[in-house]
Parts: structure tokens; sequence; C-alpha cells
């Protein structure tokens, strides 16, 4: 599939939690592989914002987003009918030939497992957050066992599953260690999403990896 860039007008942007989804119609592009990200022209803000796809309905493309910065808040405040451009999609998503699909998330960094969980048939999830209100995300990945800090993700079971995970890097780091197979959708800031700039390499093992070309996803080994 080819990467595009294209100016697509908003069709709502409602609070889920204390995060955001917006959803903006497709246009001609393609949703891609579960995992890999778009570029969104945050209004009024210079450099775009890499956001991962968490749904896919018919015409639409869906972003979860956290408000965390000027750019991601921007993002936030459209409006129906607003129109951004959007490039994408970017870098590398899961592997879905898996036998036996764990979806494991950590705060934001569910963003693109209901996406991901529709293409594996609904498997099994777990979710972490923070906080109650962060939890409420949870709606949409229905089934998902959900822990709230100071419980981990990584204190459930997560022995004989093909692990499919997103979120902090302490996160992805401790199931790297007890699963060598896991893949692992990496989190870095990106300001062009294909390989210019070096903004999202990030060390990992010991060697300096651009996340948007070489990831998100990496396999734990």
């Amino acid at each position: 599939m080819s990467s595009r860039r294209e100016l697509l007008h908003v069709r709502g942007a409602e609070p889920v939690g204390l995060y955001t989804l917006l959803r903006l119609e497709r246009g001609t592009l393609d949703p891609g592989v579960p995992g890999q990200f778009f570029m969104l022209e945050a209004p009024g803000r210079l450099l775009p914002r890499a956001l991962s796809l968490c749904l896919a309905p018919p015409g639409e493309l869906a972003f979860l987003i956290d408000p965390i910065g000027r750019g991601t808040e921007a993002l936030c405040t459209l409006e129906n009918g607003d129109a951004i451009h959007v490039f994408g999609p970017l870098g590398n998503g899961f592997r879905l030939d898996v036998e036996r699909p764990l979806l494991v998330g950590g705060g934001i960094g569910m963003a693109p497992l209901p996406y991901l969980a529709e293409a594996l048939r609904f498997p099994p999830a777990v979710l972490g957050f923070r906080s109650e209100r962060h939890a409420e995300a949870a709606f949409l990945l229905p089934g998902a066992e959900v822990v709230i800090d100071p419980v981990l993700v990584t204190d459930c079971n997560l022995e004989g599953f093909d692990v499919l995970a997103c979120g902090p890097e302490p996160m992805l780091e401790a199931i790297a260690a007890r699963c060598p197979g896991a893949q692992l959708a990496w989190e870095a800031p990106m300001a062009c999403g294909y390989g210019a700039c070096y903004g999202c390499a990030v060390e990992i093992d010991g060697e300096l990896k651009r996340l948007c070309l070489e990831g998100p996803v990496l396999a734990a080994a």
C-alpha cells in the first residue's frame, strides 16, 4: 500500500474519559496495517503529530488522542466540518500471523489495539491505566481485562501467548524480558514520519532505531 497526503474533514471529536476520539472522513486513504501510524497536521502548529489508527469503520479513520501538548490539544479542539491534512499510513505494523494472540496496552498505548483486535477477530486483551478516568477508554475494546495503578499489566499472566503490546517504555521493556517473542509498538515523538529527521531515533539494546521506518512495531528479541 502507498502513503498519501490528503485533506480530510472532521466527523466528530468526542471525549472518552480523559482522552479524545477524533473521527475523520477516510477519503481515499488506506487504513493500513494495525500498528502503522498517520501524521496529522494540527491547526496552528508547525509540526504534525504521529498517531496510530484506533478504529477504521466504513468511510472513517478514528484516532484516540491524549491532549498532553499544544499539538494534541489543538487536534482535540477540532469540530465537525473542520479540515486537516493527514499523511499515511506509515511505518511497520503488527504481524497478524500469530496463533494465540494477547493484546496488552498501557495508557494511551491502547490506541492501536481496537483496530488490531478487529483484524485478529477479538482475542483476549489486558489494559492498564493510571486512573479510573483514563480507564473509561477501555470501552473501545469490549471484553478487555482492565487494571488500575498500582496494579500493572505486566503482573498479569502473559505466558503461553503471542503478545502484541503498545505502551510506555518501562512496560515494553518488562514485557520483552518475559516474552522474547512479543511484538512491541514503541512510542517516540516524530517530526517527519519518513526517516529524514532522525527525531524518533531511540536506543534499543544498544542500537539506534528510527521508529518511523524500522518500527513503530519491533520484535522484542
